[in-house]
């Protein structure tokens, strides 16, 4: 992607995002009063949640985070003269992106009242580590932030969708440090090398950050991705034995565990957040007052087989568990 498309997308996503602010701080007042009409016709009709009360606020904390964000990101930009002082920018960086994610963060778990239990939170230091983490969840990609580099300190390089650029904070932020947006459009080779590079002499405060599914989990979904699987018929029975996670996409995974120097791997499963995926779950009300459950179990890279055939079963079995302990949770 060449520089003119990307000032050409940000400034459009900026212009949206800082547009969507204003107008909705200017409202606000009108805005709360009528998601709050719409909850008590909901109460009318058998739901007992105020859901969009809570997501009318939720909306505003993300439209004024990004702002500050952006705002944020231009400041150190600045101030580290254009961003000639490296190190200086990707601190600076880091710290944003800990803020702006640990408020949208805080913002959803009072809002919706979350309880989070966290397992095996000693497993997440030191680095350097690889991180494969479940996708169920509009909002589980804050986790990442919040559960792990906020209290271990480890900064994380996420692989992410490219779709995710139309977020202008994110996109900035993202773009500056050590990440990489795959373009799963295009897929091949090239963009499965470009993810294993981010593994590439991690230090012992840094990891990366990969869900191995690719795309967060849904019944369709999962009907969808095995109708597309062929290959090994030992591996796509294995996939067709998973019920409440879509099978693992070794390409990344695999890329990231022949980085040099290796690095342990943790796998990060979590239950709870499922009712996130769309709107319309949310709108539900189930989430409210619910308990989210985390587990992080760490596995020494020299416990993983060393061949590629070896480490697709690892991963498998990996996954397998995951699926096991959210059925039974």
């Amino acid at each position: 992607m060449n520089r003119q498309e990307t000032v050409l997308r940000r400034l459009r996503s900026v212009t949206i995002v800082a547009g969507a602010f204003v107008i909705t701080t200017a409202t606000l007042p009108l805005l709360v009063l009528a998601a709050l009409l719409l909850d008590l016709l909901r109460l009318a009709v058998g739901h007992r949640r105020l859901v969009a009360v809570r997501l009318t606020v939720i909306g505003w904390v993300y439209l004024a985070a990004e702002c500050a964000g952006i705002f944020a990101l231009g400041v150190v930009w600045c101030i580290t003269g254009g961003g000639r002082r490296r190190r200086s920018l990707l601190s600076g960086t880091y710290a944003i992106q800990r803020w702006w994610a640990g408020l949208l963060f805080r913002t959803i778990q009072t809002m919706f009242g979350l309880r989070f239990e966290v397992e095996g939170s000693e497993a997440l230091a030191p680095g350097p580590l690889l991180v494969f983490m479940r996708h169920a969840s509009i909002i589980d990609n804050l986790l990442p932030s919040a559960l792990i580099t906020s209290p271990h300190g480890i900064k994380l390089r996420y692989v992410l969708k490219r779709e995710l650029l139309s977020d202008p904070a994110l996109d900035i932020a993202g773009s500056r440090l050590p990440n990489y947006f795959v373009d799963r459009k295009v897929g091949g080779a090239a963009e499965v090398a470009a993810v294993g590079e981010l593994g590439m002499n991690l230090a012992s405060d840094e990891g990366v950050l990969i869900y191995p599914e690719g795309t967060r989990f849904t019944p369709g979904r999962r009907e969808r991705v095995l109708a597309r699987l062929d290959g090994d018929p030992e591996v796509l029975a294995r996939a067709r034995s998973l019920a409440a996670v879509l099978p693992p996409r070794p390409g990344g995974p695999l890329a990231l565990l022949d980085a040099h120097p290796p690095s342990d791997v943790v796998i990060a499963a979590h239950v709870g957040l499922d009712g996130f995926s769309h709107l319309r779950n949310i709108l539900a009300g189930g989430l409210v007052g619910s308990t989210v459950r985390v587990r992080f179990q760490r596995f020494p890279i020299e416990d993983i087989p060393p061949d590629r055939a070896g480490r697709v079963a690892w991963l498998y079995d990996r996954w397998e568990e995951v699926d096991a302990w959210i059925q039974s949770t």
